[in-house]
């Protein structure tokens, strides 16, 4: 099994592409060890010292470690934790332990915008998102602010407050103007 690596704007977090499918549909976001045990493959990562994040997708792996970790010590034991889980046979996520879809449910008299809201982060944001090793998640809309979680590489990113005003901001106010603010949750 050959496993690729790719840098992503965010110097702290590294995105591993094991060659297969890693989630079906969706994503995981494990921001701590404490949130893996629903996750061989996250569990089994969270081992390497100096991990602290690891958030899957289709077809990669991001892990983030921490500040005063140099990638040269931890990215060969994450490397063959990566290809044991895969030899092993296990599922990334087991049974019960429900990927993210990607979106909060949104209920109430702005529906038509926030489907809209939907439609233009799938179909736009997402995937170029999921280049850099992240996601980002629709939270709410309120009185024209859309409120976003940013995931994986994108957590912590320096550039991703850039992302979100001058980019993801930009592009809705453009198509839907009843948007008139992008701002960040923390989940």
């Amino acid at each position: 099994m050959f496993i690729q690596t790719e840098s992503t704007p965010n110097p702290a977090t590294l995105k591993f592409l094991p060659g297969q499918s890693v989630l079906d549909i969706g994503t995981a976001d494990f921001p701590s060890v404490d949130t893996a045990e629903k996750s061989p493959l996250a569990s089994r990562i969270f081992a390497v010292s100096g991990v602290t994040g690891v958030f899957l997708g289709n077809d990669f792996v991001t892990v983030t470690k921490a500040d005063d970790i140099d990638w040269d010590h931890i990215k060969p034991a994450i490397l063959g934790a990566v290809m044991e889980h895969f030899q092993s046979g296990q599922p990334a996520i087991n049974e019960g332990g429900a990927a993210n879809s990607g979106h909060a449910e949104h209920t109430g008299e702005d529906g038509e915008v926030v489907d809209q809201i939907k439609e233009l982060l799938d179909s736009r944001v997402r995937p170029a998102v999921a280049q850099d090793g992240g996601d980002i998640t629709f939270h709410g809309f309120d009185r024209g602010v859309v409120y976003l979680h940013m995931q994986g590489a994108c957590a912590g990113c320096p550039s991703s407050t850039l992302t979100l005003k001058m980019g993801i901001e930009n592009l809705l106010r453009h198509y839907i103007p009843e948007v008139t603010e992008v701002r960040p949750v923390a989940v």
